[in-house]
């Protein structure tokens, strides 16, 4: 196999973890907080998710939850360690589910089709919005969710991932926060408006800010270039009305680690919708607020919180039932 048809398999190499996984033996019984691996059949593949339940999660009351796509080339676990969301999931109250990608091996080297990538999964086409409509039909028989709060955020190819579902999925995707990894369709359709907050480091080597083939990208010249972030911003900017001149706001410069953090906000969209930029200047292919799990990976701001911001973005942008059974019309591919 060659390992080059994947995105950054080192995020997996420098971050798998050894976790306790208690596979799930409550049926259709509610899940107990902790940490749970569920299976679901899909088409004829098998396929899992991990879920972490937070300790205050009561199933009397529906609980949000984000699902939390891994890079191309990881895994849960990396995830897991490389966000820190377990933690805001505690604080916060929300369950977190990250699904594991599909390859050649079962628990790394892993992929998700994002429509234009990446690896395995792109080039066997392999359905992961599918996927992901049959794994929340599944959560739903454990936990009580509420179905007007489900969000998706990823990282790189995870980030991809959680485009392609909002334009895919927007049934049931609420709104959703990439972080280094942009649009990779020529133009997103979503059948309502989804509200997205995008992070990028300008000095991405990854997945480049203004598209094209990373300096570093792991992948192969041509396969894996991607759509600039400008192209993904003004796509969904177009398909949920938004006004064509963001609001531009410096954020404080907390950590004074020589980083610069933008917030762009493109407001007044359809159903209260926005898309928002969160542009990390001198920033690399990492998670804002936490540390980076390689040197190659490039610089992470400590001046803002990725997991913070998102949770208060998903808080303002619930999906709403009325308008989700109006389409809306957009220009496709």
């Amino acid at each position: 196999m060659n390992p080059t048809k994947f995105l950054i398999p080192a995020i997996a190499l420098a971050t798998s973890l050894t976790f306790a996984q208690q596979s799930d033996r409550t049926g259709k019984g509610a899940l107990a907080p902790g940490e749970h691996t569920r299976t679901i059949t899909v088409g004829n593949l098998q396929r899992r998710y991990r879920v972490h339940v937070p300790k205050k999660y009561d199933a009397g009351h529906p609980a949000p939850v984000i699902v939390v796509f891994h890079g191309g080339g990881g895994n849960p676990e990396s995830m897991i360690r490389l966000t820190g969301l377990n933690t805001k999931s505690e604080e916060a109250g929300f369950i977190v589910v990250y699904p594991y990608g599909s390859g050649v091996f079962e628990d790394h080297l892993l992929t998700f089709n994002g429509g234009g990538c990446c690896g395995y999964a792109m080039e066997n086409g392999v359905d992961d919005v599918g996927f992901t409509r049959a794994l929340l039909d599944d959560l739903a028989k454990v936990v009580n969710v509420d179905t007007n709060r489900v969000f998706a955020t990823g990282l790189s190819n995870g980030g991809i991932m959680a485009y392609y579902l909002a334009s895919e999925l927007s049934d049931r995707i609420a709104a959703i926060a990439p972080v280094g990894g942009p649009l990779m369709m020529d133009a997103c359709r979503p059948k309502r408006p989804v509200s997205v907050m995008h992070f990028h480091g300008t000095a991405d080597e990854f997945a480049p800010f203004n598209g094209g083939f990373g300096k570093k990208s792991l992948g192969r010249k041509g396969v894996t270039d991607f759509n600039s972030v400008d192209h993904s911003i003004q796509s969904w900017v177009k398909a949920n009305g938004c006004k064509t001149v963001p609001e531009v706001v410096a954020l404080p410069d907390k950590a004074d680690d020589g980083m610069r953090v933008t917030r762009k906000t493109w407001g007044g969209g359809k159903d209260g919708s926005e898309v928002v930029l969160i542009e990390i200047e001198g920033g690399g292919h990492t998670w804002p607020g936490m540390d980076p799990p390689l040197d190659m990976l490039g610089k992470s701001t400590k001046d803002i919180s990725a997991n913070d911001l998102m949770w208060e973005f998903f808080q303002k942008h619930p999906l709403k039932p009325s308008s989700a059974s109006k389409p809306q019309p957009t220009e496709k591919p």
